[in-house]
């Protein structure tokens, strides 16, 4: 009698499963995208991996040929369980009102790149003898970026962000439509009739036109009720019952039950419940991309790859150049500044996990052949693997565009001819802030900072700032350091910081040198290096904390004030013998006149 691990759906578990909880961990502590080492994993444990052992002679066949099934049975279970909970985490992040705030955005920028993309490559497609039907189908699918990528990688709040943001919702939006289709398309392909096909179609409409009503009106009813038990796993499980029973609805209706998880998740997001849901699903978001791409990797074939190896690495360096341009030319005539245009252009260029879903319903539909359909997978799987890579060379390019662009030394030659002004480098929350003050109180400045978005976030608003790169010695000399009144370190950057403060330390012996610090620590490196006064942030939240805790209990501010003070000059006088400083030479600053700053 079998062993209760015979059966091979448990082995495929065991096996995906068990990739999953070694892979997340380990590239998260250095910090690597776990994206690669999925598909790496789904390439060693598949049949075209440890599955091959199973055939060499003399070896135990047995459990190794278990490998095996995962590239058929198993890999389609555990493929569609990946993307059903996928596209569930997508549709939270969709939300009617945050479409409706960035509307213009996604529906204007979102709509014509990935029309265009789309066009170019079936274009090309066709170009090069593909189908009319597969060529559309594959030009989609190669036309869409990376959703759980692209946003890890970029911050939102950027131009960069909100552009990228904006094409990938859309994108989103795009997937169920071209799902829907391709689903239909699938038992009618081969036979060519038409009015089953729009007999499908209709079907679908209503089933999803009954998910849209219905959890309009019942979710809010049924959350609140799991809600009142106060009951974690309940709430959970409702959740899950949710995309359950949605997955079932499209799936009777003749199309793919990924169609009715996506719609749960967007008509959840219009719950009053949808964040709490969103935390207690966030791990299953990971979890699931990482059981689908592994899937996926079980699917290639090393063999195949290396005997197809130049024209795959055509392939996608063609699909990457073609978007990166359509993309970039696309966001600079909408607009964008040069630099945010080549960076996300370069950030978009790469296919993405929703490629691979596409490729899949086109596969069913019987508008792309199997062969051709590995090949690009294989296309997308080296994609996704260089997508941080390609983010890295977005943000140097975009540095240098936007570098050439801005002219920034003519634009640092101004600068220096202001007299007395205090110099803010690093350009950030904390920046802004400093520049805020010293508007306050009439004091001149310029700030100065090598991340673009940020510098042309604060030219919109009005601040004196400029792009500049402080560690390239032309930068620095063109501040006007010489009738500076003061240099301000605002980049939470330790090693940088401490560096700078030394460099500026010995070419400009007498200017006063502010820098923020983050501990104690930091703080007294910092004043090692020559800096004025270092500002440990941990120990100023403790002060301004103590300051309001004894306020409200009473004691008078006077003398909260006068303690503060107090205990601040206490720790300053500790750091800065903990940085062994000794001598005095006087500084030009007269708010700073007598204070002085060596090293001992």
């Amino acid at each position: 009698m079998p062993g209760p691990l015979s059966s091979p759906l448990i082995v495929d578990a065991l096996v995906i499963l068990g990739s999953a909880g070694v892979v997340i961990p380990l590239f998260a502590r250095f910090r690597i995208t776990p994206v690669i080492g999925f598909l790496l994993v789904g390439m060693a444990v598949g049949p075209f991996g440890l599955g091959r052992l199973a055939t060499i002679h003399g070896l135990p066949g047995g459990w190794l040929a278990q490998f095996a099934n995962i590239g058929h049975a198993g890999r389609g279970h555990f493929a569609r369980f990946g993307v059903i909970l996928l596209l569930f985490s997508g549709g939270l992040e969709l939300s009617f009102d945050r479409l409706k705030a960035m509307r213009r955005q996604v529906f204007g920028l979102g709509a014509l790149e990935l029309l265009a993309n789309a066009a170019l490559l079936t274009a090309g497609l066709m170009a090069t003898g593909a189908g009319a039907g597969g060529a559309v189908a594959l030009g989609l699918a190669l036309a869409m970026s990376s959703t759980a990528l692209v946003p890890r990688i970029t911050r939102v709040g950027t131009p960069v962000g909100r552009a990228t943001l904006a094409m990938l919702l859309f994108e989103d939006i795009a997937l169920i439509p071209v799902i829907v289709v391709l689903d239909a398309l699938a038992p009618h392909a081969s036979g060519g009739d038409p009015a089953r096909l729009l007999h499908t179609l209709g079907l679908g409409a209503v089933a999803i036109g009954a998910l849209l009503v219905l959890g309009r009106y019942l979710l809010p009813r049924l959350f609140a009720q799991a809600a009142r038990t106060k009951s974690p796993e309940l709430f959970l499980a409702t959740s899950l019952l949710v995309v359950v029973v949605a997955a079932m609805a499209t799936a009777s209706a003749g199309l793919s039950p990924v169609v009715g998880a996506m719609i749960a998740g967007l008509l959840i997001a219009e719950t009053e419940y949808h964040a709490e849901v969103e935390a207690m699903t966030a791990p299953f978001k990971g979890l699931a991309l990482g059981v689908y791409l592994i899937a996926v990797g079980t699917s290639l074939d090393l063999d195949a790859i290396a005997v197809h190896l130049v024209p795959i690495l055509l392939a996608t360096a063609a699909v990457l150049l073609l978007k990166a341009l359509v993309t970039g030319a696309l966001l600079h005539l909408m607009g964008a500044r040069p630099g945010t245009a080549a960076e996300a252009g370069i950030l978009m260029a790469s296919p993405s996990e929703t490629t691979l879903i596409v490729i899949g319903a086109a596969t069913v539909a019987h508008l792309v052949s199997p062969a051709t359909a590995q090949f690009w997978q294989t296309v997308t799987a080296l994609g996704l693997i260089v997508t941080p890579g390609l983010a890295a060379i977005g943000r140097l390019l975009g540095l240098r565009v936007e570098h050439a662009a801005a002219d920034p030394d003519a634009t640092l030659a101004d600068a220096a001819e202001t007299q007395g002004h205090a110099i803010i480098i690093g350009f950030g929350r904390v920046g802004r802030l400093i520049a805020d003050m010293l508007v306050t109180h009439d004091k001149p400045y310029v700030g100065i900072d090598a991340d673009t978005d940020l510098v042309s976030a604060g030219q919109r608003d009005g601040y004196t700032v400029t792009y500049g790169d402080v560690s390239r010695a032309v930068a620095l000399a063109r501040l006007g350091l010489e009738t500076a009144s003061a240099a301000i370190l605002t980049m939470d950057q330790p090693q940088v910081a401490q560096r700078l403060v030394k460099q500026l330390r010995i070419q400009h012996p007498h200017l006063p040198i502010i820098a923020r610090a983050r501990d104690a620590a930091h703080a007294a490196g910092l004043y090692r290096a020559g800096a004025t006064l270092a500002v440990p942030e941990a120990l100023e939240a403790s002060l301004q904390l103590s300051e309001a805790v004894l306020v409200e209990m009473g004691v008078p501010m006077g003398f909260v004030i006068a303690s503060i003070h107090e205990k601040r000059d206490t720790l300053r006088e500790q750091i800065m013998e903990e940085g062994q400083l000794s001598a005095k030479p006087k500084l030009k600053s007269s708010s700073l006149r007598d204070r002085e700053v060596t090293k001992g």
